[in-house]
């Protein structure tokens, strides 16, 4: 029996928790000139939309779509944890993985706080592209003056990241590296950190070349060296590398 939206819906607002319903909307910066302004929330926690997934383990793209463009944050959350499992199910169909990941992107007003972004970017966009020899894409997006396609740009770099492939991610920080926004700036300092957890001194080489690390935000920085050894940090910081 295929499962509708709505009984989705229906599901969620069942799971729904009261005390998390009061707290999301400050956590996630709902209010007027906050990047999640208007967004509203049911009170259901990550956990238990995963649960409603894998209990159903698919849904139709026209559901998910119904679900992408609602108004409550935890559909949308859903819509894309559901897009992520019926992408992950297609293994090496790259026809179909190219609709979704097509969906996704011409969806992407609707992928808009930096949690739907950070659990769905890498596992449709970073696996779709990994395969692809052309990820233009990503630097187009990071080019963008979309908040979130931004920010999709440089998460979705964390699939080729696990993979040991980081240029992608060192062309796309460069673009981002003076963008006002900390949203961006922990997201980029967080992937260059990722590529220094495999490769120190890549990571350390992109800081330092043309003294990057100088000029680019400070919580950016502080991100990408949070794992650095702590005299080499506290150099980072004081502009003594």
């Amino acid at each position: 029996m295929s499962i509708s939206a709505s009984q989705i819906k229906r599901e969620l607002f069942a799971l729904s928790d009261e005390q998390k319903r009061e707290f999301l909307p400050y956590f996630f910066k709902t209010k007027e000139g906050q990047y999640g302004y208007g967004d509203k929330f049911i009170g259901v926690v990550v956990p238990k939309q995963r649960e409603l997934v894998k209990k159903y383990k698919s849904l139709e793209l026209p559901e998910i779509e119904i679900l992408l463009k609602d108004e409550y944050h935890e559909c949308r959350l859903t819509a894309l944890l559901f897009l992520v499992e019926i992408f992950r199910q297609t293994k090496k169909d790259t026809v179909l993985q190219k609709s979704y990941y097509d969906f996704y992107i011409s969806h992407y007003q609707h992928i808009n706080n930096w949690d739907l972004v950070d659990l769905s970017a890498p596992l449709i966009c970073g696996k779709y592209l990994l395969n692809e020899t052309d990820r233009d894409d990503l630097q187009k997006f990071a080019q963008s003056d979309n908040l979130w396609l931004q920010r999709i740009s440089i998460i979705s770099t964390y699939t080729f990241i696990k993979n040991h492939q980081f240029e992608d991610t060192f062309e796309v920080a460069k673009i981002l590296l003076h963008h006002r926004h900390d949203l961006i700036h922990k997201a980029t300092g967080w992937m260059l950190r990722e590529v220094g957890n495999r490769d120190f001194e890549s990571e350390y080489n992109f800081l330092t070349a043309d003294s990057r690390h100088k000029t680019m935000p400070r919580t950016m920085l502080r991100y990408s060296i949070e794992k650095f050894p702590e005299e080499l940090r506290q150099k980072f910081l004081k502009g003594n590398i």
